[in-house]
């Protein structure tokens, strides 16, 4: 099966810029999101290259009504893989905690990929693949947390991870198939340079997990390499 139109949320580095690339490479069109498209540098590249395929959309995903008004835009467009890529986070452990960096964690993390299955669940419905993926991470397991610390970080995942679980249900009688997928420990910005993964071999891995997910193992919280994580 062939993608034909993808949905990538914080797009402009990272793993949202590799998942455009790859797409991109094998003639899907994409839609990438960032707050300021005038900054997406590599996207403009992108876009200078391979035309009308690639359409950059500036996005706050900490504006509900900038989300709805995407989705009013794109109204006409079936989306086969819609991808919440954008996270947050800091590392505010044990005795530094704050309410607004706690907000902004779960508006990000946690809320956006409701608000954004709301907005662009009739899109999603009438492509060919019907995916809703958002990139969870391991550190949202509850039985897999050994480390401690990350607090806002670590329950914004784990609520991502519910709110999932949640629409793989909801969404199942429209055949959307919803993945909560943790991409590795990667290098990039939020992963940092010690990580022992490249962003190309965890995105082509994504992709894999992406392509062969269907209505059976929606609701499933998987790792970029197919492994089934505990919650």
């Amino acid at each position: 099966m062939s993608t034909q139109h993808v949905l990538v949320t914080g797009a402009n580095r990272g793993l949202g810029l590799e998942f455009i690339r790859q797409y991109l490479a094998d003639g899907a069109t994409v839609t990438a999101t960032v707050r300021d498209p005038a900054e997406a540098r590599e996207l403009a590249e992108l876009q200078t290259r391979v035309g009308e395929r690639l359409t950059v959309e500036p996005l706050d995903l900490l504006d509900g009504d900038a989300i709805d008004a995407l989705a009013a835009r794109l109204s006409d467009c079936a989306i086969d893989v819609l991808i919440h890529n954008a996270g947050y986070m800091t590392r505010h452990d044990f005795g530094h905690s704050a309410w607004a960096d706690f907000e902004t964690h779960f508006r990000i993390n946690s809320y956006a990929p409701l608000r954004l299955a709301e907005a662009f669940a009739r899109q999603v419905a009438q492509s060919t693949e019907r995916k809703f993926v958002t990139l969870s991470s391991l550190l949202g397991s509850v039985a897999a947390n050994d480390s401690g610390g990350l607090y806002a970080y670590r329950a914004s995942k784990a609520a991502a991870n519910a709110i999932l679980k949640s629409l793989s249900i909801d969404l199942r009688n429209r055949g959307i198939t919803v993945l909560a997928l943790h991409p590795g420990w990667v290098r990039t910005r939020m992963g940092g340079a010690n990580a022992p993964l490249d962003a190309p071999t965890s995105v082509a891995g994504l992709r894999q997990v992406i392509a062969k997910a269907s209505l059976a193992n929606s609701g499933d919280f998987l790792q970029w390499d197919g492994r089934t994580l505990p919650w």
